[in-house]
């Protein structure tokens, strides 16, 4: 049924917000100068996300279909010379949950869909749970959070016809050309693992680092695979999506029922926090990797998963994660993507599975917890008749911490709707050009060319068409060029299902 109340968008100048007030930018966030945080009163930021967060039902948004396994974190080098996090210090051995996952697809798709693949974790620490929620790949699509749920949808579903589509795809990755290097790792091997021990994780995002004299350092993190690197050609995907569409969640629970329990090395890189100042890129832009010639990996410890799930809901299902789960000698950076995500993860897991999700077994911290947070939904833990308030005048303690933040930073400049400022190296097409150029083989520069063309070919029209073969000869002009004399003769290998790929 049609509705005939629908307004006539294509005659709307701009955008509203749901109270049909003129919505202020559905690009950036509003932050304190253009490298600032974000600031809470930016009412539309807010409503994106949070009705972002509820707009569907039980399964997860992004990230639907994932397994996981529970293992230990084991801190086997000195790194206290940048943090004082207890899980960090040499000798710890951390209990841990890990989830991996795909971004795009729903509960039922197939594990082997072209796509990037979460990575996350969460350590019950001493000092309470912390999180690091991150993906098979370094970087990201978009750098500032308001756009992240644009990103999400144009990678969901046609909203006519509940299919996926090419076109909408693309058009979203050429009109926001800082997805360039996200979508040369998603069209190269890395977008089809084999399994999920077979691939790295990352942080992706930079966080702090605090040390016991109070120093404060920039890192990322690096998870690297000791099962090796293992990947899925077009053809082996999309056959096994037939075969098998649980192909990465019974290979890692089965592996672990046979004892071959799979490990990755963490390692971080770490830059002094003067340094960020003036790197001749920005360090906080989630489209961007740091080189390791100027920040080269310091290994920090081993972890392992050795347990698999006693019941896949509660323990995975009911799996909550928040990058804004930080414990003492770990802080966030600047990163606008990360600030977002700091409130929309927690936010996601209340509306998802209820408002004391942190009280679910799988969720509850190891050490005692005494919040001024109460009742709600399906309240399990409580104080009993202690004071609900603070300040109080009985034996229940409060937080009153004032002045400089430990794990704080500086920010200055008027309040603006505004990208990150440009430094000497930003740009979006450099790093993925030298990804396709020096770190792709001839054989994966092949893959790539064939992986995008026959992407394009699946119904991505003008002028996106011509935007996207524009988009390629900007990350490197020779691959540029053969995708689009491949698209032209309408001929190439239909990749494997999943982003890109309807």
């Amino acid at each position: 049924m049609t509705d005939r109340n629908r307004p006539d968008y294509s005659a709307m100048g701009r955008s509203t917000m749901t109270t049909g007030a003129p919505a202020p930018s559905d690009r950036n966030s509003l932050t304190i100068g253009s490298d600032g945080p974000i600031l809470l009163h930016d009412v539309h930021f807010l409503e994106q996300m949070a009705h972002f967060n509820r707009e569907k039902v039980i399964e997860r948004q992004p990230h639907a279909k994932g397994g996981g396994a529970f293992g230990e974190f084991e801190t086997t080098e000195d790194v206290s010379r940048y943090t004082k996090a207890a899980l960090f210090q040499k000798g710890a051995k951390t209990e841990m949950l890990a989830r991996f996952s795909t971004v795009a697809g729903e509960q039922g798709s197939p594990d082997t869909w072209r796509d990037v693949r979460g990575f996350s974790l969460k350590f019950y620490t001493t000092e309470g749970n912390y999180d690091l929620v991150g993906n098979n790949t370094p970087i990201f699509f978009v750098r500032d959070p308001m756009k992240f749920p644009h990103f999400i949808r144009s990678q969901k579903r046609l909203p006519d016809s509940g299919l996926r589509d090419n076109h909408m795809q693309w058009d979203f990755w050429t009109s926001n050309p800082e997805s360039a290097h996200q979508v040369t790792y998603l069209m190269g091997q890395r977008g089809l693992p084999r399994t999920w021990r077979n691939m790295n994780g990352y942080g992706s995002h930079t966080y702090m680092w605090i040390n016991a004299a109070g120093e404060r350092f920039w890192v990322k993190y690096h998870f690297h695979t000791q099962q090796g690197m293992a990947f899925y050609s077009n053809d082996e995907a999309a056959n096994m999506a037939g075969a098998d569409a649980d192909a990465h969640r019974r290979d890692l629970f089965e592996a672990i029922a046979r004892g071959e329990h799979p490990k990755w090395v963490l390692s971080v890189q770490v830059m002094p926090y003067e340094e960020a100042k003036t790197y001749r890129i920005n360090p906080f832009d989630l489209t961007k990797t740091w080189p390791h010639a100027d920040y080269p990996l310091i290994r920090v410890g081993v972890m392992t998963l050795n347990r698999n799930p006693e019941n896949f809901f509660a323990q995975i299902e009911q799996a909550a994660f928040s990058p804004g789960n930080v414990v003492p000698g770990i802080g966030l950076s600047p990163d606008k993507m990360l600030l977002g995500r700091a409130f929309a993860y927690n936010d996601a897991q209340r509306n998802r599975i209820g408002t004391n999700f942190h009280q679910l077994p799988v969720n509850q911290p190891k050490v005692p917890v005494n919040t001024y947070m109460f009742d709600g939904h399906m309240t399990y833990h409580h104080s009993g008749a202690q004071p609900v308030y603070a300040p109080n005048s009985g034996d229940r303690t409060w937080a009153d911490e004032t002045g400089r933040m430990e794990d704080g930073w500086e920010a200055d400049g008027e309040m603006v709707r505004s990208a990150y400022t440009l430094r000497a190296d930003d740009d979006d097409f450099g790093q993925p050009g030298t990804m396709v150029r020096e770190v792709f083989s001839d054989a994966e520069r092949d893959g790539l060319v064939d992986t995008v063309a026959g992407s394009l070919l699946g119904g991505v029209r003008s002028p996106v068409l011509e935007r996207a073969i524009d988009y390629w000869k900007s990350i490197d002009a020779d691959v540029g060029r053969r995708i689009e004399e491949k698209v032209r003769k309408g001929g190439a290998p239909e990749p494997a299902p999943g982003m890109s790929e309807s």
